[in-house]
């Protein structure tokens, strides 16, 4: 074997491939080896890109591969669990963007985070890309993913933002929705995001269902339809299925629907039953068998809290109560305790839980950084992952 000791080599290979090392290459120090780096545009730029491509990505300052045709982030894995003491992510919880009174009218676009195993007051994680309301998220055990939404000098967005649980910071463009659209839901798998409904202009309500892959970054793809067009609904999912429930299809026409898809395969909703009432705003979160719906307009604001049972097909039961009638809050759990956050109108900054389970009324769990609606809410530990 021979021994190559150099700092630089240069006219050697093609333009495309660059310099080659046939057979077994051995890099023998107790070092370091630096992969190559650069941001997320440059790393196809005039560069035909072969399967095993390796390099750190300075935007998300994180290792990335190259793999059946696309990118993906070399992740650790986060623990599903925390308990009060910890210090790390444990079940973590996020709500992103949204709309507040207080002080003043304003979007937002700052990201809370909690430890859903314990209790206390939601702090600072850092900010989304844009300040915006009604956006819809979902997400995989290591990031969550904040779409869609209203910008107040731009309109509906089809902006996809992500963020990184185990750490705390500004959340990075992921990509774009199919469609522009605000007031959907969305629910995910440890691998794939799933966004149906909302509104975009010029129409109030959209049927159309799209999806990412969340280890990987960029646009998102279609997947089927709903068995409606619809705005203001809520979604939840096991590891297998995704549930949208409820939701407003035309002026003064609400619907207490809920459908059902396959998460790893592609189509159209397919019908699974119906919510207690007929109501919209609402707003949903899951264990890995039990689907939770709360809040939402009839058209007056309710506290009802629905529940479902994932894997079978049938109409929701009552489950409980918030702790006062509201709409357009934000939702999130862990395995064991779904969590609501903020709502409207007025807009609270209340954060209280349910266990899933034991059926019963939601109790206090904190508060928001900030009085608010209309956000997103995630988390690294829902009963889809």
């Amino acid at each position: 074997m021979g021994i190559l000791r150099t700092n630089t080599i240069s006219g050697i290979g093609s333009t495309d491939a660059g310099t080659v090392f046939q057979g077994v290459t051995r890099f023998d120090t107790q070092g370091y080896f630096v992969a190559p780096s650069g941001t997320t545009d440059q790393r196809n730029a005039g560069i035909t890109t072969t399967d095993g491509t390796i390099r750190f990505n300075t935007d998300s300052q994180k290792l990335e591969f190259y793999a059946q045709s696309q990118w993906w982030e070399m992740v650790i894995d986060t623990p599903a669990l925390g308990v009060a003491a910890d210090t790390g992510a444990g079940a973590r919880g996020v709500f992103g963007g949204g709309y507040t009174t207080t002080p003043t009218s304003a979007n937002l676009n700052i990201i809370d985070y909690i430890n859903i195993s314990s209790t206390g007051n939601g702090l600072d994680f850092g900010d989304l890309t844009q300040i915006r309301y009604a956006l819809i998220s979902c997400s995989s055990n290591t990031r969550g993913l904040f779409a869609g939404g209203f910008v107040s000098a731009i309109g509906v967005v089809n902006t996809i933002d992500y963020i990184t649980f185990s750490s705390t910071g500004n959340a990075l463009d992921f990509g774009d929705l199919t469609v522009a659209r605000r007031y959907g839901s969305a629910c995910s798998s440890s691998t794939r995001g799933i966004w149906g409904g909302g509104g975009y202009a010029p129409s109030p309500q959209s049927n159309v269902l799209d999806y990412v892959t969340i280890a990987s970054t960029g646009n998102a793809v279609t997947f089927g339809t709903l068995s409606a067009a619809k705005s203001g609904t809520a979604a939840c999912s096991s590891s297998t299925r995704g549930i949208w429930a409820g939701g407003y299809t035309g002026p003064a026409a609400l619907t207490n629907t809920i459908d059902f898809v396959t998460i790893s395969t592609l189509g159209n909703a397919q019908d699974f039953g119906d919510l207690t009432q007929i109501r919209d705003t609402v707003n949903a979160c899951s264990s890995p068998f039990r689907g939770v719906f709360g809040g939402g307009t009839t058209p007056t604001s309710v506290s009802t809290i629905d529940s479902i049972i994932i894997a079978t097909l049938g109409n929701a039961i009552r489950f409980g109560d918030l702790s006062s009638s509201r709409s357009h809050a934000s939702s999130c759990s862990s395995s064991t305790r779904g969590v609501f956050g903020g709502g409207g109108s007025p807009y609270p900054n209340i954060i209280e839980y349910i266990t899933f389970t034991n059926a019963g009324n939601a109790v206090d769990f904190g508060d928001l950084q900030l009085p608010r609606g209309l956000g997103g809410a995630c988390s690294n530990a829902h009963g889809g992952l």
